[in-house]
């Protein structure tokens, strides 16, 4: 069948829009009429290379992986959704290594074959135009398209009762930065956070701050209008890190040092200031994304002296079991994380990237044309 979809050509290039041609699903497989997408910087990183997307599968290509929307079709052995069934679109695993097994899908010692292939895990791809094949499966759905097909493993059915346009970023940036602190951190109430990078991830991991009880919520960025929005998610205090060294203002707001620490921004010199804030004993987790080969150097006495670094993905989250809990935080009005959502229509795709990019809008979604159900 034809979908249209945002397709980039070649490393650095512009979102075009064309119609294109979409397998049918396999056996495992759900087709979902997408209502709405997140625009994520992994999708940028995507269209910059920096993610280990073999050369041969790099191009031309269609991002995506914050989807939501309907079941159109399922394969033969799906059981867990049925057409009609509303979803939000997640990363995959092979639901078979040491890491899916133990529960941990996000730390899955297939990921990048299961995410970032370019095709399915056997070398097959789901798109084309003509007899040009564009490459898709990118974190198994493809979703800057009105149609995406995913896998049985990476879709989590939602509730009906809250609307689907909004659901999109809890796959992926939402996931991430509640899931940071919720499920990985934990801090106790009345606990002091530093969250640097005031982006969607960020501001996820303040609205998270608060469910937990944090009375000290420290949000670092260097772009005011974010640092507004942050007191408004419920930061109790904010710091431009532009302006003053935020190391020795946490320093001075909390008597010491914050408890925990997030790196929300993926830049070496801010993952050492999340560091350096940290007292004894205290944690930093690191969720930033960076190029492969990303160094960053540490005070390995600071480190020595109880404090921990941990590398954090998807929130440490299953997603069937996180994305409802957030859900129903949201429906009880204690994870306000629409407030985070731009709207633009589908076509205005490089709009959006570009005010994401300069700071303009915290999460950018997109709307498709069909937002009926």
């Amino acid at each position: 069948m034809k979908t249209k979809a945002a397709v980039v050509f070649e490393r650095s290039g512009k979102f075009t829009m064309e119609q294109i041609e979409i397998s049918e699903p396999n056996d495992e497989e759900v087709l979902v009429r997408i209502v709405a997408t997140g625009i994520c910087h992994t999708d940028l990183a995507a269209r910059e290379q920096y993610l280990p997307i073999p050369p041969t599968r790099a191009f031309p290509a269609v991002f995506g992986h914050e989807g939501a929307g309907v079941v159109e079709k399922v394969g033969a052995r799906v059981t867990k959704v049925k057409p009609g069934d509303h979803v939000a679109l997640s990363w995959n695993s092979c639901g078979a290594c040491p890491s899916c097994k133990s529960g941990n899908e996000a730390y899955c010692d297939n990921l990048f074959l299961y995410n970032f292939n370019g095709a399915r895990p056997d070398g097959t791809t789901t798109l084309r135009k003509g007899d040009q094949v564009i490459y898709g499966s990118f974190f198994c759905q493809s979703s800057l398209a009105d149609f995406a097909l995913a896998n049985e493993r990476n879709i989590v059915k939602v509730r009906k009762d809250v609307p689907l346009e909004i659901l999109g970023p809890l796959g992926c940036g939402v996931r991430t930065g509640a899931g940071a602190v919720m499920n990985t951190l934990r801090p106790r109430p009345g606990a002091s956070i530093a969250i640097f990078g005031a982006g969607p991830v960020g501001m996820s991991a303040v609205l998270a701050s608060v469910v937990c009880g944090c009375t000290t919520i420290i949000a670092v960025d260097v772009i005011p209008e974010r640092l507004e929005k942050a007191k408004e998610f419920g930061a109790t205090h904010t710091i431009n890190g532009g302006e003053v060294n935020p190391v020795e203002a946490i320093r001075d707001i909390t008597g010491g040092g914050a408890e925990y620490s997030l790196e929300c921004v993926g830049n070496p010199k801010v993952l050492r200031q999340a560091v350096d804030v940290l007292p004894r004993r205290g944690v930093c987790g690191l969720l930033g994304v960076v190029p492969p080969g990303t160094e960053v150097s540490l005070d390995m006495d600071l480190i020595m002296n109880g404090r921990t670094v941990r590398g954090i993905l998807a929130g440490d989250s299953v997603s069937d079991l996180f994305i409802p809990r957030l859900l129903d935080l949201y429906s009880q009005g204690r994870f306000p994380f629409d407030r985070l959502i731009t709207f633009y229509p589908f076509e205005e795709i490089n709009r959006a990237v570009e005010d994401m990019e300069h700071g303009r809008v915290i999460k950018p979604v997109l709307r498709m044309v069909q937002q009926s159900s």
